[in-house]
């Protein structure tokens, strides 16, 4: 369970730092929201 916590928060840091604003991230969001659109 800690090793899975511990993964969870670097992937989430890994993309926080990925993307530099709060609109950067929506917009992240929003094109993983359309590519699962589009697969199914």
């Amino acid at each position: 369970m800690r090793r899975l916590t511990i993964a969870s928060l670097l992937v989430f840091s890994l993309a926080l730092s990925a993307c530099n604003t709060v609109r950067g991230l929506g917009q992240d969001l929003e094109s993983v929201a359309n590519a699962g659109d589009e697969v199914t």
